[in-house]
């Protein structure tokens, strides 16, 4: 996936997570929604479990590829093949090492979208771009004076953001050769917006994210054990998750709290989105 970028991401390698998303101060309630099971991926992996809010009105293709990896069970006992501190942990390819792919074939790019009209929450306004949330995925986008520019159906152009938790998919140096390899950022890396397909977002086990054996490739690598999609699982293994609802009066208050705590270095990647278990 990344030798193709080696020299521009030589330096993320190094960097650390930064700081953990900060709570706003402010004591509106939160509102919950109620993950959809059909688009919500469970890994069980050798340090503990990760639940992923996939979005396929982001990236179709790429969410149900890896819907129907996961149903073939090509994603089990797969290795944590390249995780870097602060950087990513990468999983994936059937041969455990960069470059491997599945029997089907690869995936053009889902790098940008564009969204229909208040789709997604903003909470961020700047004369050159906007930031925000589509479930809860953090996204970016051009300006509303540029989206006024283009005219059109008011649609706004818009591209993952690489924060911590996103899950994204790899690829070769073709833009056109994702497959099945995909990665979870353990920090946020920026430079990779509209570079690499975003599917989803760990809602839970950000830590165990964190967690997984450091080394290109790990001398004890960790493992995802077991990778399904929750409609799959049987009741008494999956009862359902719930995040925070970022469309609610009692989210967007919070964010704007954080907003002006944080000043002109406030992103998307500060604000967390709360996630509980049912």
């Amino acid at each position: 996936m990344w030798k193709s970028m080696a020299t521009a991401l030589a330096g993320l390698a190094l960097l650390a997570a930064g700081p953990a998303p900060k709570a706003a101060h402010t004591s509106a309630p939160t509102a919950w929604r109620t993950l959809d099971p059909e688009n919500t991926l469970v890994i069980e992996t050798s340090k503990g479990r990760i639940v992923v809010e996939l979005r396929p009105d982001l990236a179709p293709l790429g969410v149900a590829r890896i819907k129907l990896l996961a149903r073939e069970g090509v994603y089990d006992n797969l290795l944590f093949h390249r995780v870097i501190d602060g950087f990513v942990d990468q999983t994936g390819n059937p041969n455990n090492r960069d470059g491997g792919a599945s029997q089907h074939k690869d995936l053009p790019p889902e790098f940008t979208f564009r969204l229909p009209p208040d789709a997604a929450t903003v909470v961020v306004q700047r004369s050159d771009g906007q930031e925000g949330f589509v479930g809860a995925v953090p996204i970016a986008g051009v300006s509303r004076a540029e989206q006024a520019r283009a005219g059109g159906d008011g649609r706004l152009r818009a591209w993952g953001a690489y924060c911590a938790g996103v899950m994204g998919m790899g690829r070769q140096a073709d833009p056109g050769s994702a497959n099945s390899e995909i990665f979870f950022m353990r920090g946020p890396a920026r430079r990779l917006d509209h570079e690499y397909t975003v599917v989803g977002r760990v809602v839970l086990g950000l830590d165990v994210v964190r967690a997984m054996a450091v080394g290109e490739p790990p001398a004890s690598p960790d493992r995802m054990q077991r990778v399904s999609v929750a409609a799959d699982l049987p009741a008494d293994a999956w009862r359902g998750a719930e995040v925070a609802d970022e469309r609610s009066a009692g989210f967007r208050a919070r964010a704007a709290a954080l907003a002006r705590a944080e000043g002109a270095a406030f992103s998307v990647c500060d604000v967390e989105i709360p996630a509980r278990l049912r």
